[in-house]
């Protein structure tokens, strides 16, 4: 079965590698090529605008090429990881991940470079060679030492970083889960034993990076194959050599007594039981072989339960992955040019990436991660690399550090502004939810989430807090908000932090069911029906809260569908003079923002709540800082069709016509029309709207729903929303898919008051 199964994710490895075309890469354009005028500026005559102005000024290569944001990633195949010395070609794939890698995580182009040359000074000159194409190079899978020897003539030949990975970016996350580990077992870093095996490039680097950490290099006993390295030794490197000790000694097994770290970049099965058993209290015991480790954390955990383990494994805790590092100390030092990646920028990284574990962990690593255990402690020393944190944490480490030991060439404002700028490539939403953010900042608002017991509000009400200072309202019962706080190692408390209206036993539960029932009375609904939703019905409750004004605003719909919500909210809240318009989508899309109208609310709209959504929506459109350009979309275009969304849209045009609207707004027309502005005006020369329509309000909830989820899979769109409405921001309701980032967002957007957005 175990080799059915190993055949099974065998074929699927490769299926993922060929199909549906081969390699993990391609190259696209970020420039328009549709007409001779794009194909004249592009290259002939236009590009040798761009060659002369570089001629004048190398800098400017930065300005009209994509030098500035291009990295290397360049191996000769002589140490691939687990495979061994396979050649450069054999090399490709492994390379070709990297490149994905820098790109996913970091948004840094990559080329990978394999080169068939295994003499390291002939290496390094072609890599020299190749400076005026990249921002930066990442050496890759070099055997020691001549990964040294080549690492050493490109950084003093070039004048852009030069990073082994292999090395340095392996040192890095070893560096930041062992201070993390010793905060935990209470040890100093100038006091513990080190026994390291594996003396090639990644045994050196992790060393050298301990000793700038405040490891005291006497501590410090590296073994290799030959055991340990001593001074007497006469087969040692240089390299080694620096970590030699005076010593009788010469295994494994008699060094490791006393020792309070082990750091293992050797083989499988190095460190034996009965070796454990020698080492002090409380170890620390980094196994990073792969695939098998030096020791399995199942023997660790039997000879010391208080152990911290880490591995190169994904399927164990603290797995010591150099994704953690190397997109973002690139992303760092190619945004303020730097001319090196020297030991402080290095220091930065380990610091920012050991704080970063020891924050609350982000949801979207745990929606990434689900069942592990996320908070620091013994099982959480380092951060998950899809904590799209990272960026702004650690690029932002790298740039300070760069600015304050001069290898900087290029100003990027402040470190504040530039962290801020790296959240938005973060968060696809942060740039256009920044002024409702800011705007939520200035008031004070009461917003309740009717659903208090899901991860998702638990996470979304903790950021809240953070980013905007408001204490939010959760209904839940107690036992199992408080259990789930504890397990998701959210610092939230009741009160202090956040209201909780225990559904069960809140002592207003009497004023909130009277209320209902005076609401209700004439629709049917008895005292005792009454009673019972507010005793079951949480979105009924967070509406009777706003309504009695205990609340600004209510979050609802994680789970349930939305018209359900909407029932409810309606039959509280419509009374106050209130009207749900319909729901509204802004989808964040690669080329740019668009909005999408109604896709919830009113099944087949009339012509007058048609021309009330379009109104809704460029008043919220301008709540995102973008100008509204409306199109009314149906399957009429510009009345070439007597059907029935056809003759709605015209007459909302006539509606909105008699408003005298602030804002372009034309229809009807198909959706193509709408985004394509060459193709509009040969169909209709003289319409309205000037350029691609940012708003698109559709004739019914099919369309627009059915717009909406397409843009979510399809074309990677990330929404915020839905939006509800002409309810003055007192309610909305969201769908079981969101995010906690999405119900954050939403919770920015409610409780802004009536006369301020619609």
């Amino acid at each position: 079965m175990s080799k059915i199964k190993n055949e099974t994710v065998r074929k699927a490895a490769l299926d993922f590698h060929e199909f549906p075309k081969p390699g993990k890469l391609e190259i696209r354009a970020t420039k328009p090529l549709a007409n001779q005028s794009d194909l004249a500026k592009a290259y002939s005559p236009g590009v040798a605008e761009a060659c002369l102005e570089i001629k004048k000024d190398f800098e400017k290569s930065g300005n009209y090429t994509s030098k500035s944001n291009l990295v290397a990633v360049i191996s000769n195949g002589t140490a691939v990881l687990g495979l061994g010395n396979i050649g450069a070609l054999a090399a490709k794939p492994v390379m070709e991940g990297k490149a994905v890698l820098f790109k996913k995580f970091a948004g840094i182009d990559c080329f990978d470079i394999e080169i068939n040359e295994n003499n390291p000074d002939k290496l390094a000159e072609i890599i020299v060679s190749l400076e005026p194409t990249f921002g930066a190079i990442n050496l890759e899978d070099i055997k020691a030492p001549d990964c040294f020897v080549i690492e050493k003539i490109c950084k003093d030949k070039m004048s852009i970083p030069v990073f082994h990975d292999d090395q340095h970016g392996t040192a890095i996350v070893v560096g930041a889960a062992l201070v993390n580990s010793l905060k935990l077992v209470d040890k100093k870093i100038s006091e513990i034993k080190v026994v390291c095996t594996g003396g090639g490039a990644a045994g050196i680097a992790c060393l050298e990076m301990l000793v700038s950490l405040g490891c005291n290099k006497k501590n410090i006993w590296l073994c290799d194959r030959s055991g340990l390295v001593t001074e007497d030794r006469k087969d040692k490197n240089i390299y080694k050599a620096t970590f030699a000790q005076k010593s009788d000694s010469s295994s494994l097994e008699t060094v490791i007594e006393g020792a309070d770290f082990f750091l293992g970049l050797s083989g499988p099965n190095t460190l034996s039981k009965s070796m454990l058993k020698k080492m002090n209290e409380s170890p620390i015991i980094f196994a990073l072989a792969n695939p098998i480790p030096e020791i399995m954390p199942e023997i660790v955990y039997e000879v010391f339960p208080n152990a911290i383990v880490a591995t190169g494994r994904s399927d164990y805790p603290n797995q010591v992955n150099n994704v953690l590092c190397f997109p973002f100390i690139f992303r760092g030092a190619l945004d303020i040019a730097a001319t090196e990646i020297n030991e402080k920028m290095k220091i930065a990284c380990v610091e920012a990436i050991a704080k970063l574990a020891r924050e609350h962990s982000s949801a979207e690593a745990a929606a990434a991660y689900q069942g592990e255990d996320m908070k620091f402690g013994p099982n959480y020393v380092i951060p998950k690399p899809f904590d799209p944190r990272l960026l702004p944490f650690v690029a932002s480490a790298v740039a300070k550090a760069a600015i304050e030991t001069g290898v900087a060439t290029k100003k990027i404002g402040s470190i504040l502004e530039y962290t801020k700028k790296l959240e938005h490539s973060a968060y696809k939403s942060s740039l256009l939810m920044r002024p409702v953010f800011e705007a939520a900042r200035s008031a004070s608002r009461k917003i309740v989430f009717s659903e208090g017991e899901d991860e998702r509000v638990l996470r979304a009400s903790f950021s809240m807090i953070e980013e905007t200072g408001d204490r939010p309202i959760l209904i839940g019962r107690p036992e199992v908000v408080m259990s789930r706080i504890e397990k998701y190692g959210l610092p939230l408390r009741i009160d202090s932090d956040f209201e909780l209206v225990n559904p069960e036993s809140d002592p207003r539960f009497r004023e909130y069911w009277e209320t209902y029932h005076k609401i209700m009375e004439r629709r049917g609904v008895t005292p005792a029906l009454a009673k019972a939703i507010m005793r079951t019905n949480s979105t009924a409750i967070a509406a009777i809260m706003v309504y009695r004004k205990e609340a600004d605003s209510l979050i609802c719909g994680t789970f349930g569908q939305y018209l359900w919500h909407l029932k409810y909210i309606k039959e509280v809240l419509e009374n106050s003079g209130l009207n749900a318009i319909g729901a509204l989508s802004l989808m964040i899309l690669e080329n740019g923002p668009l909005l999408i109208a109604d896709t919830q609310v009113n099944a087949i709209p009339s012509p007058d709540q048609i021309s009330q959504t379009v109104i809704a929506t460029a008043r919220h459109a301008r709540r995102f800082g973008i100008e509204p350009k409306i199109a009314l979309c149906s399957h009429s275009q510009f009345g070439n069709l007597d059907s029935e969304s056809g003759r709605n849209m015209r007459d909302a045009l006539r509606i909105l016509d008699e408003s005298k609207c602030d804002f372009l707004y034309d229809g009807e027309m198909h959706s193509d029309a709408a985004l394509d502005p060459e193709l509009r005006s040969r169909i209709m020369p003289n319409s309205r709207l000037d350029g691609a329509a940012n708003a698109l309000v559709f004739a019914n909830t099919d369309a627009a729903s059915g717009v909406r989820n397409i843009l979510k899979m399809c074309a990677n769109g990330l929404e915020v929303g839905p939006i509800l409405m002409g309810m003055g921001n007192k309610a909305h309701i969201v769908t079981s898919s969101i995010t906690a980032r999405g119900l954050l967002n939403i919770a920015a957007l409610a409780g802004t008051p009536v006369q301020t957005y619609s």
